[in-house]
């Protein structure tokens, strides 16, 4: 081990480095705490032996010095003093001395001080490098979760897209890397949109990969074979019943709310099966601002649950809202969650402007709400406008 020894007495350094050679070191020899400095600089030792009183930088100016240092290590520091340097202690131990020796110096006592000191550089050297393992491997991860969360957010729709004269708007803010959250907007045979909207129970990687699972399974096609039946009926609660017989398992751990919907473009009727999730708004201009929906169980929690649709008009010029318990259960510095009633008062002063910007103002609101602090939960939140020449 490569070992600093600073001392302006040559017959002191000359003792001090034949001990160290006995014990298997390197010492490296400095007249002054000048050259002391250097050499810490250009040979990278872990350990200096330093006398206090030397020309130029002195024990306690050459301490600091070496403390100012990004050395990206730490270097074990013993001084060396007088019997009647008490007061000279306490400075050097406020500069960040690590450990003294007495003049005039023995062997036996050199020995011991070294033997402790490089104990210590080694324990500390086997921490840096499992710290760096440790880093390499943090670093390896959040690059996968980057893939992994880029990956996800490819499955989900362009957060502005047309669709059957339909305009359909997103935000999507996971509260981590990865989102338990995904959604989806379909044009289903030229005559009907399919949406929907998934909550995974949890968060982390575990919920994303249930949701990106689920996310790779719901596509158009899978929405048109379940949602749409043969007599050209709509029917998302079939769709919401296969994928609670696909993903029920007798642990009962991974299930997901969910709002299905089709929007009949001939009919203007929207017909929907709402599994646990959170009852989405209607923006009507006659009626203003309503809930639709009353619930229902989550899916994949039970075996053979019975899921039903619900149909509401959905006329010419009216918005609907999706939203996930992202929106209303972030919660402000008091513990106060934000509510379903602030979030709907909130959509309905957007709406009177710019239906298209609830997403990205309800996203603000919550971030604002939050002061800043990121979301507890994973956030989506969509509208669906219907054309008014529908």
């Amino acid at each position: 081990m490569l070992i600093v020894v600073a001392d302006d007495d040559a017959s002191q350094r000359i003792f001090t480095s034949t001990v160290l050679k006995r014990l298997g070191h390197t010492p490296l020899e400095a007249e002054d705490g000048d050259v002391a400095l250097k050499l810490i600089q250009d040979s990278k030792a872990p350990i200096l032996v330093c006398d206090l009183k030397m020309p130029g930088l002195d024990g306690h100016q050459l301490t600091q010095q070496v403390r100012a240092l990004d050395l990206g290590y730490y270097v074990h520091i013993v001084m060396v003093t007088g019997r009647d340097q008490g007061a000279d202690r306490r400075l050097a131990l406020e500069a960040g001395v690590d450990d003294f020796m007495q003049k005039p110096l023995d062997a036996a006592v050199l020995t011991v001080r070294i033997k402790a000191a490089a104990r210590l550089v080694q324990h500390e050297e086997a921490l840096s490098e499992r710290n760096r393992i440790l880093n390499e491997a943090k670093e390896r991860i959040e690059a996968d979760l980057h893939a992994a969360a880029d990956a996800q957010r490819r499955l989900l729709p362009d957060p502005r897209i047309e669709i059957q004269g339909c305009r359909f708007t997103s935000s999507f803010v996971p509260s981590t890397y990865v989102s338990g959250d995904m959604y989806g907007c379909f044009d289903l045979n030229h005559e009907a949109v399919g949406i929907y909207a998934v909550d995974v129970a949890g968060h982390g990687v575990h919920a994303a990969l249930l949701s990106v699972a689920i996310g790779h399974l719901v596509s158009a096609d899978f929405f048109a074979n379940y949602a749409l039946t043969p007599s050209g009926e709509h029917d998302p609660a079939a769709l919401v019943r296969e994928l609670n017989a696909r993903f029920y398992s007798d642990e009962g751990s991974d299930y997901f709310t969910m709002f299905c919907g089709v929007l009949d473009q001939r009919t203007g009727t929207l017909t929907y099966c709402q599994a646990g999730a959170p009852s989405p708004f209607m923006i009507a201009s006659d009626q203003g601002v309503t809930a639709i929906g009353d619930g229902g169980f989550p899916v994949a929690l039970l075996p053979d649950l019975e899921f039903e649709n619900g149909t509401v008009q959905f006329e010419p010029g009216a918005t609907l809202v999706v939203y996930s318990d992202g929106a209303t259960e972030a919660e402000n510095a008091d513990g106060t969650p934000f509510g379903e009633d602030r979030l709907m008062q909130l959509i309905a002063g957007v709406a009177k402007d710019d239906v298209a910007q609830v997403p990205k103002v309800v996203t603000e609101a919550l971030t604002k709400w939050r002061s800043g602090d990121p979301l507890e939960d994973d956030l989506t939140v969509f509208t669906l406008e219907r054309s008014s020449s529908k």
